[in-house]
């Protein structure tokens, strides 16, 4: 193990626990670098429990088809860490994240931070050395003590839906949760909602009315919608006729509006209506209901079956993952399989439940990637409490190659999902990995 890879080995041991919510390691950090968390880009940050990816795609896609140049923060990576910083357009090389890892290990010099703290330091200081038009900083988890949250003065502050997800860490009502992704929002800073269930929205209206931040609000103030095949926006400025977005699923078009309602609000970004259209049509991420359309493992499935990607891994992203292959389906009708891998962080129950009466087949495999997944029996016996036959195998190779000689008549449809960790293992196995 060598470059970035040694560096993030060792930053692993900085910290007892992998989650360790608080704002004081990384402006402890941030302080001894130059304080360079006050010299980027503004910045639009986006938390939220489902959508957040998708949402901070849209919004790139959007600023670039303008002529922006635009940094962009996520988590997690898929295949390799360098896709979780994105410097105006590309992704940092490994010479540069390797001198930066090297810069804020000898300023740490040793002392105890978590492995998303100091790599955030790291990547707020790459930030800072390039010149950009904006900063998109998705959230890790949270919000309020999240590493990102450093950041005082951002240009928008954006909340895509909430629903029940860490709740060891953000507490065991979507009430708590929400209150949590709520401390993202500032004094006189636009706070941009996607639509929420009421009890989120309560809380997030609380802690807005107690900073003073203006909110926009998905079915009060905005609302995206399908009409007649395509994506109509609607705001207090007018009305927005536009295609729909590359992004397969329904929800994707609250995301795209969330999107769009960030840059109305921000009209000194002068993001004209042609470039919303330009980045609808344009915007990619992976992982998010992602067709792979060539690759070794599409090769082990029988000619006209098709192979879909999707990182889902809560109950609210398992039915938008239903409702999306539902409409495959109506569409064009193929016998759906599903091949699943999990955390046991994650609520495998609910997850599955949304499948119940559409998918034929469920493969569970292991997630070699992650110490923290669920054993393959684990996962059979969630699919099958949801009443799904189900059975293990050791690999996803071997649940194609189980899925292929499983086909009838018709190719089936193959969705591998439950998992960001198992979607990166399936794009390098793959040989399609995020570019």
């Amino acid at each position: 193990m060598s470059g970035s890879d040694a560096y993030l080995a060792r930053f692993l041991d900085l910290h007892p626990k992998e989650i360790d919510l608080s704002l004081g390691r990384t402006l402890r950090l941030l302080e001894e670098l130059g304080s360079p968390h006050k010299t980027m880009p503004p910045a639009i940050q986006i938390a939220g429990t489902n959508g957040k990816g998708s949402t901070t795609a849209f919004l790139r896609a959007m600023l670039e088809a303008a002529g922006k140049r635009v940094h962009v923060y996520t988590s997690p990576h898929l295949v390799r860490f360098h896709e979780r910083i994105r410097l105006a357009g590309s992704y940092v090389d490994e010479e540069r994240l390797a001198a930066t890892f090297e810069e804020v290990e000898r300023v740490n010099a040793g002392r105890a931070i978590t492995l998303f703290e100091i790599t955030t330091a790291a990547a707020m200081l790459l930030f800072s050395r390039k010149p950009a038009d904006v900063l998109l900083l998705e959230v890790g988890l949270g919000g309020r003590y999240d590493a990102t949250n450093v950041v005082d003065r951002p240009l928008a502050s954006v909340i895509t839906p909430v629903s029940l997800d860490h709740q060891k860490f953000l507490g065991d009502s979507l009430g708590a949760i929400a209150h949590e992704k709520a401390g993202i929002l500032k004094s006189l800073v636009p706070g941009i909602l996607s639509r929420q269930e009421d009890e989120a929205l309560v809380a997030i209206e609380r802690e807005a009315a107690r900073v003073g931040a203006p909110l926009a609000i998905s079915g009060q103030d905005w609302q995206a919608r399908e009409e007649r095949g395509r994506l109509v926006f609607e705001d207090g400025d007018g009305l927005l006729d536009l295609p729909l977005p590359k992004l397969v699923g329904r929800h994707q078009i609250e995301n795209a509006g969330a999107a769009i309602a960030t840059l109305r609000a921000l009209p000194k970004l002068g993001v004209t209506p042609a470039a919303v259209e330009a980045g609808l049509s344009a915007v990619d991420w992976p992982a998010r209901m992602q067709r792979l359309a060539t690759g070794a493992l599409l090769a082990l499935l029988p000619e006209g079956a098709e192979l879909w990607l999707d990182g889902g891994h809560n109950p609210d992203g398992g039915r938008a993952i239903a409702s999306t292959l539902a409409e495959l389906d109506e569409r064009s009708p193929k016998p759906i399989i599903l091949v699943v891998g999990m955390l046991n962080t994650k609520d495998s129950d609910g997850f599955l439940e949304a499948f119940a009466g559409l998918a034929g087949r469920v493969y569970g495999v292991p997630i070699s990637s992650s110490s923290a997944a669920r054993t393959t029996p684990e996962v059979i016996e969630a699919a099958q409490r949801a009443g799904l036959a189900a059975e293990p195998c050791e690999s996803i190779v071997e649940a194609l190659t189980k899925a292929s000689k499983a086909a009838g008549a018709t190719p089936p449809r193959v969705l591998i999902t439950g998992s960001l960790y198992l979607a990166g293992e399936a794009l390098a196995a793959n040989g399609t990995p995020p570019h």
